[in-house]
């Protein structure tokens, strides 16, 4: 039984389109870091841009934080 009703197929293309936002949208900005995103379920219905500006406001509490989370 897939992990929290979602299958491989599912988080697969969720990681990859989270990747694929923070790679070209914040790796350009960020110095070298390690970044851990850690999706909720309701982000595997999300569309691009909606996953986008979700993962832009959290970017940017953390930068208004200075790096301390």
């Amino acid at each position: 039984m897939p992990r929290f009703g979602h299958s491989a197929v599912d988080r697969n293309r969720l990681k990859r389109r989270l990747r694929e936002i923070v790679r070209i949208t914040w790796m350009p900005q960020l110095a070298p870091v390690d970044l851990l995103i850690r999706a909720a379920p309701r982000a595997y219905d999300r569309a691009l841009v909606e996953l986008r500006a979700d993962l832009d406001r959290a970017m940017g509490m953390l930068m208004t934080r200075g790096g301390r989370a």
